[in-house]
């Protein structure tokens, strides 16, 4: 089983369609979380423990991530995808953006 951590800043709309999404996909397992004090879930390093793979959506994240968290993620493969705040929850572009970025990585 891989488990897969999706995180962005609030945790509202893009991380949680890619929990959702891949959720879906046999063999793997998946959370959502969001750097941003103010998150729906916010990022916590039990769930950076827990992750196989870590996914974030934009080169802000991964900064912010490796500022908050750098102990945690000494022995962690951290994605950025490149993937602008610009889309709804389960918006259907989004939905494959996610799947033609994650999925080479699953």
């Amino acid at each position: 089983m891989k488990k897969l951590l999706f995180i962005c800043s609030q945790n509202r709309l893009r991380s949680p369609t890619a929990e959702v999404v891949f959720s879906e996909y046999e063999g793997l397992e998946t959370e959502s979380a969001g750097l941003n004090r103010s998150a729906e879930i916010p990022l916590s390093i039990e769930v950076i423990q827990w992750a196989d793979l870590i996914f974030v959506m934009e080169k802000q994240h991964l900064h912010k991530l490796s500022q908050k968290f750098k102990p945690y993620l000494k022995n962690k493969k951290v994605i950025c995808l490149d993937i602008p705040d610009d889309y709804d929850y389960m918006q259907p572009e989004l939905v494959e953006l996610l799947k033609k970025k994650v999925l080479p990585f699953c």
